[in-house]
């Protein structure tokens, strides 16, 4: 699979850290999701996992919601997540408010992984350098797909194909 290194595209992670109590108290959608994305970058440092970020429209895209229904909501998928992936989700959402902090850390990461639908679920490694820049290794990305399984299996491939190269 295409690796993509992004460098100097994560500076705002730090700023994201001194977010206000609005930030704080802001959650995802779905349980066991992060929002944060230097929250993320801790958790998958800590456990060796890639971080899985699923860029949604949590509240009008249909495709979304289906995703959320059939795939992320299913026990099957909770326990493959927990044992695989560290949960992002970068909502985009046009009734529901979003802190600022967050809307600017989604759109950033939609512009540095150039996404231009939803739902997409892009599967990364982070990794920060010497100089405190943050090195994105794009391992793959996907989009719906109808059952745990077959999405759970997509990521599986992604990821190993991550390690692969």
């Amino acid at each position: 699979m295409k690796k993509i290194l992004l460098l100097s595209l994560f500076a705002f992670i730090g700023l994201t850290a001194f977010a206000q109590t609005s930030t704080q108290e802001y959650k995802a959608g779905n349980e066991g999701w992060l929002v944060k994305v230097d929250e993320a970058y801790k958790q998958s440092k800590e456990t060796g996992k890639p971080i899985m970020a699923n860029f949604t429209g949590s509240d009008w895209c249909g495709w979304c919601k289906k995703l959320t229904r059939t795939v992320f909501s299913q026990p099957e998928f909770k326990k493959w997540a927990a044992e695989n992936v560290i949960l992002l989700e970068l909502d985009f959402p046009r009734r529901t408010k979003v802190p600022a902090e967050i809307q600017q850390q989604n759109a950033q990461l939609q512009r540095a992984f150039q996404v231009r639908g939803f739902p997409t679920v892009w599967v990364f490694n982070l990794n920060q350098d010497g100089n405190g820049q943050f090195n994105v290794e794009a391992l793959g990305k996907t989009g719906y797909a109808k059952s745990a399984k077959e999405f759970t299996d997509g990521v599986d491939k992604i990821i190993a194909q991550g390690k692969k190269n």
